[in-house]
């Protein structure tokens, strides 16, 4: 019993600490060439996937939702919450396929299979959810009309025509970007993460130990 509160007590500190990294992270966004000016890139997924890794999918998606909480909390919104959904939606597409894949193969061809996986599933599901809701929702918010929205992205690249044609010649590329850099962090850097969380861990139980210890002497 006292185990199961200790891992409880851990995961919910380490949710926490990677909500709230991730929260950072979301607040510095850079922009892509292929992608238009109001969509831009961020690395908030990193800690997101991480945590999933370290201790599985639904403490990853309680990130995912700190991780915007603290956003909009500290930043609040320039997208009327949508770019804030679509944010949180995308990571938990990214997370699932990844934690199901890790969880039937281990180790780094598991954990390479599982990223690769979560990286095409995501960048597809994106494409759907843009075309289906997201993006009418920007039209309709911020009354811009979709065709004013198309050529956005006719402007960076001439084969852009439809909002077809701006998924998969700039939203699917940019998202396979996105979240394969994410992939490819967390493949090199998962491992040795996790062994300073253990070592931590391990160091918190030798002191309550030597406490224990001095209190029966």
């Amino acid at each position: 019993m006292n185990n199961s509160k200790h891992l409880n007590t851990r995961n919910m500190v380490l949710i926490a600490m990677f909500g709230a990294v991730a929260a950072i992270l979301m607040l510095f966004e850079v922009r892509v060439p292929i992608a238009p000016e109001f969509i831009k890139l961020d690395f908030s997924d990193l800690p997101t996937v991480l945590g999933t890794f370290i201790m599985g999918p639904v403490e990853g998606i309680l990130i995912a939702t700190v991780k915007i909480l603290l956003k909009l909390l500290f930043k609040g919104t320039s997208t009327a919450y949508v770019g804030e959904f679509a944010n949180w939606l995308f990571a938990v597409a990214y997370i699932l396929p990844a934690a199901l894949v890790y969880h039937f193969k281990k180790g780094k061809s598991g954990a390479a299979l599982a990223l690769a996986c979560a990286t095409v599933f995501t960048s597809l599901v994106a494409v759907v959810c843009n075309v289906t809701f997201i993006f009418p929702a920007y039209s309709k918010l911020f009354g811009a009309p979709m065709d004013v929205i198309i050529g956005m992205g006719t402007k960076i690249n001439s084969h852009i025509d439809s909002l077809w044609t701006m998924m998969w010649y700039s939203i699917f590329p940019f998202n396979l970007i996105k979240y394969g850099a994410s992939s490819v962090l967390t493949f090199f850097v998962y491992k040795r993460l996790k062994r300073v969380i253990l070592s931590f861990e391990e160091e918190a139980q030798e002191g309550k130990k030597r406490k224990i210890a001095v209190k029966e002497d």
